[in-house]
């Protein structure tokens, strides 16, 4: 049993490595149809295409806070979209949300999971495996950034 599992094990290894190791190409056939394989047809012209790995490489700049003897003041932002956090009482981030929500006059709604059993049925059905959870329109950020919150509230259009 333990050789059999072996052997499956090192086969499915063996394949993976050599489909690893196939280039990919593109063309079109007869019928206009642009077509992806790893073997092109004889009579045409086949490009390679290029490999992409999604990965995250971090931020692309850090950004420093300005000190804490400097006031940051902002306009507020009016949002035609509720913002809605799922949080804890006892998050740090979901506590950086709630001042970052201040600072800038965003109207929010907020639920925790703690202590509603249906704002933690609704968390689970969004996916949420940790706080904060914040919904904007259809977009669902997992986290806290300020960057990327408010890059989401200009992509909604505020």
């Amino acid at each position: 049993m333990i050789l059999e599992m072996r052997l499956v094990v090192g086969s499915l290894a063996l394949l993976i490595a050599v489909n690893a190791a196939a280039q990919i190409y593109r063309w079109t056939d007869e019928k206009g149809r642009v077509v992806y394989g790893n073997e092109p047809p004889s009579g045409t012209n086949p490009s390679v295409v290029q490999e992409r790995i999604n990965s995250y490489s971090g931020p692309p700049e850090v950004r420093r806070a300005p000190p804490a003897s400097t006031p940051v003041t902002a306009a507020p932002v009016a949002t035609t979209i509720p913002v809605v956090m799922y949080a804890t009482s006892w998050c740090g981030y979901c506590a950086q949300a709630r001042a970052h929500f201040a600072r800038r006059g965003i109207a929010y709604i907020e639920y925790d999971v703690e202590k509603s059993p249906a704002a933690h049925a609704e968390f689970k059905r969004l996916g949420g495996r940790g706080v904060p959870l914040i919904v904007h329109g259809a977009n669902v950020m997992r986290g806290f950034r300020e960057q990327s919150f408010d890059a989401l509230l200009a992509r909604n259009g505020k």
